[in-house]
Parts: structure tokens; sequence; C-alpha cells
């Protein structure tokens, strides 16, 4: 039988298809220093890893979570787990201690590879989380308390063979956590048969050949980082430069000219700080190796395209996909005309709709939710221990994304906005009851609203209106304390750009925050029926 197993696809058949001396992973870390890796490494490691889970108790079906920064360590282990089949969940290392434990606790997750920095978020909710049995810290020779083991140790006692068991498609595979507009994160569970979309899509859509240097700068938190930074381009067997620094013009062009990238997929976000920077930036870098720009996480702007027309000599293909959908659905790419600011068209296979509230089809030009018929490869199977939530998003065959938009007469697809009240900012969606929920736990506050609010460089900038207990005035020193506040328990991205004081936070008679008139009001627009508001 035919193994399906994502992890073997990235390493040993690479190896037997007579690339194990072919560089893998061209690690750069923050400081420029360059370190290559090729299939055979990377073979070698996740076994390694595989191994060493197995060591350590680890059985298939159990949940490990990766908790680092983008480094070496984050690739091995990730592959490792897979090869056991375990499942692989991945955390942005910006988390704060709720975030962390709401995710673990979730999940059940049994391990967590972390690096020394981070556990101290960990360590403070530890105890709370009975489930976690074993951390790995990747810093650090010696194994410094129980349950703490040294990754180093591990990995030199560990073989570099190990037999993967027989994967079905079905198997499960890898976890991320969604944000909702109510209710804790939802965990999106993936399997192994996903493989097909994440491969077919790297080399129909990015054009990944096999003398390509290809970088995806998404962090290995967000399924872009998995789906487009280790699984898609490594199952073709394909160079993949990773940068350990984060958003750096100069740096970012001058990786581009030293290591002769040549397809590059980043962030609306990161293309818009580009487009502020001097242009002696980009002049004064050879960027004559790069064929194909890619972007993904929010609607990027058509005046993004034309600043890359015409000072990087490049369109800007979008594609639009889902930590849900696993791979890309909706997509520009070469042969099909860029119109700015579109979707573009849907890929080979994919079929999407736009709906009306009953799921009648509407005709072109007319906004509706965009919805898209269900069963490709790549579809997430549940969200984890919440199965209630998962059969709401799909209606007659149809998964249903929660994101409006129209198409026109041509098949292009035009994002509208959401059909519910996640705030998507730099490409990340962040849940205002996650946010909202942080505030309410500082002593100073009586009452918050959250909203997403546009803004030219996040897409969305995150806005919280803050009701304060009647004894307590607004200050410089509370917003700090504020910010600080929900960086620490949900994460610096959720973290509100604006904060607002107000007197009351509007509900309707069930107690539901309005939302919608918060951001009305903000907007200075008109606030709709407020019929229901509570008097």
């Amino acid at each position: 039988m035919k193994s399906h197993n994502i992890a073997l696809a990235c390493t040993l058949e690479q190896c037997q298809q007579g690339r194990a001396d072919k560089t893998a992973m061209r690690w750069v870390d923050l400081h420029g220093n360059r370190t290559d890796y090729s299939f055979a490494d990377l073979e070698a490691h996740s076994n390694r890893f595989a191994n060493a889970l197995t060591s350590l108790g680890v059985a298939p079906g159990e949940v490990v979570f990766t908790f680092l920064p983008k480094m070496p360590e984050q690739f091995f282990s990730f592959l490792g787990t897979l090869k056991l089949q375990a499942i692989c969940g991945t955390l942005f290392s910006n988390f704060g201690e709720d975030a962390l434990l709401d995710r673990l606790g979730d999940s059940k997750a049994v391990g967590i590879v972390t690096r020394k920095s981070l556990y101290k978020k960990l360590a403070r909710v530890r105890e709370r989380l009975p489930d976690l049995r074993l951390v790995i810290l990747v810093d650090g020779d010696d194994d410094p308390a129980q349950g703490v083991v040294s990754y180093t140790r591990i990995m030199a006692e560990a073989s570099a063979e190990f037999q993967v068991a027989d994967t079905t498609p079905d198997t499960p595979s890898v976890l991320h956590y969604t944000s909702g507009s109510t209710g804790k994160p939802k965990g999106v569970l993936h399997r192994h048969g996903s493989l097909a979309s994440q491969q077919a899509t790297a080399r129909d859509v990015l054009g990944l050949k096999d003398d390509d240097l290809y970088w995806c700068t998404a962090d290995q938190g967000w399924v872009t980082g998995t789906s487009y930074g280790i699984i898609g381009p490594w199952s073709l067997g394909i160079t993949q430069l990773h940068y350990g620094g984060g958003y750096d013009a100069q740096a970012w062009m001058d990786l581009i000219a030293r290591e002769k990238v040549t397809v590059w997929y980043s962030a609306p976000t990161a293309l818009r700080m580009l487009m502020r920077e001097e242009e002696q930036v980009f002049t004064s870098a050879d960027l004559s190796t790069l064929r194909r720009i890619y972007s993904v996480g929010e609607p990027l702007n058509p005046e993004v395209i034309q600043w890359s027309r015409r000072v990087l000599d490049h369109d800007i293909y979008d594609t639009w996909f889902q930590t849900e959908t696993g791979a890309i659905m909706i997509t520009n790419r070469p042969g099909i005309e860029v119109r700015p600011g579109s979707m573009g068209k849907p890929f080979t296979g994919i079929e999407p709709a736009i709906l009306d509230d009953a799921g009648t089809p509407l005709p072109d030009g007319e906004q509706g939710s965009l919805c898209v018929k269900a069963g490709w490869p790549s579809m997430f199977v549940t969200y984890l221990n919440n199965e209630s939530a998962y059969q709401s998003k799909f209606k007659n065959g149809w998964y249903y994304t929660g994101d409006t938009a129209r198409r026109d007469p041509d098949g292009y697809y035009w994002f509208m906005g959401r059909s519910d009240d996640v705030i998507n900012t730099a490409g990340h969606l962040i849940s205002p009851f996650e946010v909202e929920s942080a505030l309410l736990e500082i002593e100073e506050v009586a009452e918050s609203g959250v909203i997403g609010a546009p803004d030219e460089l996040l897409f969305e900038k995150v806005v919280a209106f803050v009701q304060l207990h009647e004894r307590y005035q607004p200050d410089r020193d509370l917003e700090i304390k504020i910010r600080l506040h929900v960086s620490n328990r949900a994460s610096s991205i959720a973290t509100p750009q604006e904060i607002v004081f107000c007197d009351s936070i509007p509900k309707n008679k069930s107690g539901k925050i309005m939302r919608r008139v918060l951001k009305a009001r903000y907007l200075g627009e008109d606030p709709g029926d407020t019929s229901t508001l509570e008097i």
C-alpha cells in the first residue's frame, strides 16, 4: 500500500528520487549566517525526532505542538511528529498565557517543543494542563526539570533510521487554531491526504520548478507557513530559503539578491510596508533572478500591484485560502490576467459559489456568502472537540467560508468582507471575544467591546472600547497597562492599536455586545436598527 505520509513525501521520497544531496533548506539566521540542510539531512533529523518522541512515550494520534520562532528545529520536529503519525500543532511564538492555555488545553496536547525564553510563559499555566506531560527545550544540553527534556540530548541518543507506518489519506496530520467572533479559538484538524492539494497548488499556482530557490516569509504558526513553507515545496523537492529575522526591507532585498530567490510568497501587510520605503532600497539590489511574487492573508490593494509593476517590474499574484481549506482555493496566477483587487479565479477542481442566506446562487455582480463545494483533498476534517461548530459550516454540500464576495461576468472573484466580527489584522485572524476577555481581567475595566477598523497598513486594526468602573479615570499609564495585559494574555498581534474610553458598551436585550453599533459609531456611520438594544 502506498503511504500518504506528508513527512515521507518531503524527505525519504525526495532522497529516493535522487535529491538526497540537494539543498532542501538554506537557513539564514538573524545575523546573516547561512547553513544548508540537504534532503538527506531533513530525513535524518526528522527520523531522530520521531524516534525521540517514541522513546518518550508519545503515541500516534496524540498532539504535539511546536512553540518556536522560525529556526531549523521547527521543521525537524514538525516532520518528525508527522512521521510518527502524531498530530503536529504549531503556535506563534508571541502567544501569551491565555492563548497557550486555550489551545493546549482544548487539544489535550501531550507534548510541546519550545525554548527557554518562551517556556517562562508556559510554566505559569502548566499546572492547569494535566495532559501536558512532556516539554522539549531546544536550547540547553541537560534536562532542567522533571517533565522537561533537552532536545539536544534526545536527538543525540536517537537513531537516524525510522520506519514510518503505512499512512492513509485520512490519518490526522496538522492542527491549527483559528479565531471566531465568539467563544474560544477552534482547532482546525487536517489529514495527510491534504498533500494532494498542497502539492498541486505549489506546482501549478506558485509554478515551482526543480531549480528554484523559493522563499515563503510566513511563520509556521500560520497555515501558510506549513502548507507553503514546508509541505508543498518540499514535497516537490524544491530548495527553500528560511530566514530567522523579522521584517527589514534592506535585509529582505539583500537576501533575494544574494541568494538569488526566484519565487517569493509574502503578505500584503509586508508589501504595503515595502511601499513606504525609499525606492533606492529596491533599485540598489539585483532582483533579476526573481521570477514571481505571490501574496496571501488579506486582500491585496490595487495600489500595491501598481507599485510592484513600477518598482519591482513584476505583477503580484494574490491568492485566497483559509486555515480550514488547507490550500489555495481561488487565485491569481500566470496565464490569467491580473485584475488588481481581485482574488482571481478558482484553482482546478475547486467549485466556489456566491450564495444568498437561503443558499440560492446569486447572479454575477451581487454580493453574498462565498462558499466552496465540499470534498477537495485539503479540506479540514473537524474542529477538534467541537463537531457542532464544524457541521454548522456546511449546508447542502457547501462549505460556508464566512467571507462575503461577488463574482464578475468573467469569473473573477472579489472579496467584500467578513460575515462575522473576526478581525483580520496583518493577515492574522483575531477574535474580538479573546481580546474582550483579556480586557475584563483588568481591575479598572468594567465592560469592553472590540472591533476591527480599516487601516491602510494592517488592513484592519484592533480598536478596543473600554468602560471603566466609576472610581477610575483614563490616562496614559492605564492605556499602557491595557496594551501590556492583552499582549501577555492573548498575543502581541491582538494588542489594541487604539483604545476608546466610553461611558457604556451597547448590548442587546440578551446581553450580546453590539459590535456593529460600535463600528458604526467609530466610522461615523448610521448604526442601523437599534431596537434590540437594552434600555
